[in-house]
């Protein structure tokens, strides 16, 4: 005798509106789960930056209109499909329960922190490295050197910050002297025939003429576009560097009132509608 399977308090994707399940946005939907205190279901409305220049994008007011269900709210706080952050979030937090949720991100950044070290740069350069990307796992990926470089700003030397932003546009750009070439993988990624913008270009041109131009060229040369799966490399490898150089709040980062709170903010809660 088959078992009856227990009740739900799913709502199937059949019976979500035609326009959602059209314009891929079912997954914005997230389900109470079993221990959750209220059982209300909570929309999530993805960001514009997200959604533009896509189908989903003029759907977004479909879950407007959703959210008027009983026990259906917008999503604020804590998602509990992500690890909850400590009270006073350390950069430590931050590589462990958000970076981390990306495997590109968090080997990449880690990596390319091991081989800046095992090269013998020092350490402004190694830290470079570890926070070079740093957005693209937790905000955004485009422009992602200069998100990158605000974030880690009021935290790092000025140097540091400074290298983050310029090895953005410094990486479509060869420098034989210190053997760095145009990446093979951005032929895949954006055709052999793609040119990198004027502005990208002038960024460039006026990092070779910073007396910091090395710092951000390092950051390339150590950046990893292939990197092994199999080798292990954990942020504790970096605790040492992190703890003499990077300026940790007491408060817990996005609590301590810098002009860059809101954006570590915006990793704890990335999903909140306001």
């Amino acid at each position: 005798m088959t078992a009856t399977p227990p009740p739900t308090t799913q709502v199937q994707p059949h019976e979500l509106p035609a326009s959602l399940r059209e314009a891929g946005l079912t997954n914005w939907v997230r389900e109470p789960l079993d221990d959750a205190v209220d059982r209300r279901r909570r929309l999530i409305v993805p960001p514009a930056a997200a959604t533009l220049g896509t189908p989903a994008h003029p759907h977004r007011e479909t879950l407007f209109a959703e959210v008027r269900h009983p026990d259906t709210v917008f999503m604020m706080g804590d998602n509990p499909a992500l690890p909850r952050m400590p009270d006073r979030p350390t950069l430590a937090d931050f590589f462990r329960y958000r970076v981390a949720l990306s495997d590109m991100g968090s080997l990449h950044l880690l990596q390319s922190a091991r081989v800046a070290r095992e090269n013998g740069l020092d350490d402004k350069v190694v830290l470079a490295c570890l926070l070079h990307d740093i957005a693209v796992p937790g905000l955004l990926s485009a422009n992602h050197g200069y998100w990158g470089a605000q974030l880690v700003a009021p935290y790092v030397d000025e140097e540091v910050a400074w290298a983050i932003q310029k090895h953005e546009a410094l990486r479509y750009f060869a420098d034989e002297s210190v053997g760095y070439r145009y990446p093979d993988a951005y032929a895949t990624y954006f055709g052999a025939d793609y040119r990198p913008p004027e502005h990208t270009r002038r960024d460039a041109e006026e990092a070779r003429k910073h007396r910091w131009y090395m710092t951000a060229r390092l950051v390339t040369v150590n950046d990893i576009y292939s990197f092994d799966r199999e080798v292990k490399v954990e942020f504790e490898e970096f605790e040492d560097i992190v703890g003499r150089h990077f300026r940790q709040p007491r408060e817990g980062l996005g609590f301590d009132g810098s002009p860059t709170a809101h954006m570590w903010r915006t990793m704890i809660w990335p999903n909140n509608f306001l």
